[in-house]
């Protein structure tokens, strides 16, 4: 009875392991990563699962708990990772932040929401339709606004863009009247094409 307690004891103490990402492949179904767990124990092609609708490839160097099925330590699957030195500090209670090892990062904070790009692009692609509300106002602070299509203000109401504004602006007349000789100036009334 004694054999089988110690040998249930061991298979207990062998459930749970901590250890050191040492390298990985993410090309597959599922992740792989090489684990040091001790000065003797390495641990190859170790699956690492992770929530569904989020992903990560931990860099070299990342803590790593491994959880072994009926503690046989051949059967590991990671079940969590840290990397201390890139991992953000100090969030409140409540606030969220998706971020990667150099620093760019999505903080869902209590003060607001902060996408921090680090002097690299951000793109949105293949939607169909963008749409910021806005309850005060969107400020841009940029050099330069580029837009490779047709820009439209007060849409519900407006029914020109700004390039059939141009149009209009470019070919519009005005009535002068009381057309004068000599050396008189007159100033012309408001155009006859109003938008």
């Amino acid at each position: 009875m004694r054999q089988a307690l110690e040998a249930l004891g061991a298979r207990v103490r062998m459930l749970v392991g901590r250890g050191r990402i040492t390298t990985g492949n993410d090309a597959g179904g599922v992740q792989q990563q090489q684990v040091q767990l001790a000065d003797v124990e390495t641990g190859d092609n170790r699956p690492r699962v992770a929530e569904f609708g989020f992903t990560s490839m931990p860099p070299t160097g990342s803590d790593a708990v491994v959880v072994f099925l009926s503690g046989d330590r051949s059967a590991g699957v990671i079940i969590g990772t840290n990397h201390q030195a890139s991992r953000p500090r100090n969030l409140k209670p409540g606030e969220t932040m998706v971020f990667s090892l150099d620093g760019k990062c999505v903080y869902l904070s209590d003060a607001g929401i902060v996408v921090e790009a680090k002097g690299q692009d951000v793109t949105v692609r293949e939607a169909a339709t963008v749409t910021v509300e806005a309850s005060t106002e969107i400020i841009a602070k940029t050099p330069l606004l580029k837009c490779s299509g047709d820009i439209q203000d007060n849409y519900e109401t407006n029914p020109h863009t700004m390039a059939q504004m141009r149009a209009i602006y470019n070919t519009h007349d005005h009535n002068i009247e009381e057309v004068q000789t000599g050396t008189s100036t007159i100033t012309s009334k408001h155009p006859n094409q109003t938008e």
